[in-house]
């Protein structure tokens, strides 16, 4: 199985860099205040495909720590109704 998913991922690379050697030409980025840059079209669509993989980075991240911080605040709950219950004469 290992073998096979190695495969893939040769196949998927080798087909992904033989199309960005086919689309090498030139494209023109017209921004704002009339910039004009010029660039590769692979290069264009590997930094889009950076930029979006890092927005998507930050915003998964934000969650993690998010729901890292509810967890740590419910494990302090549950370990103080914890020794709550023990303390209690009731336990006994």
């Amino acid at each position: 199985m290992r073998i096979l998913i190695w495969l893939l991922r040769a196949i998927v690379f080798v087909g992904l860099f033989g199309l960005a050697i086919k689309n090498s030409g030139p494209v023109e980025l017209r921004l704002y205040f009339d910039t004009l840059w010029q660039a590769p079209l692979s290069l264009v669509v590997l930094g889009c495909f950076a930029a979006g993989a890092l927005i998507g980075a930050t915003a998964a991240f934000a969650t993690l720590v998010r729901q890292r911080r509810e967890i740590g605040r419910l494990h302090g709950q549950l370990k103080d109704q914890a020794r709550r219950t023990a303390d209690s004469p009731e336990a006994v």
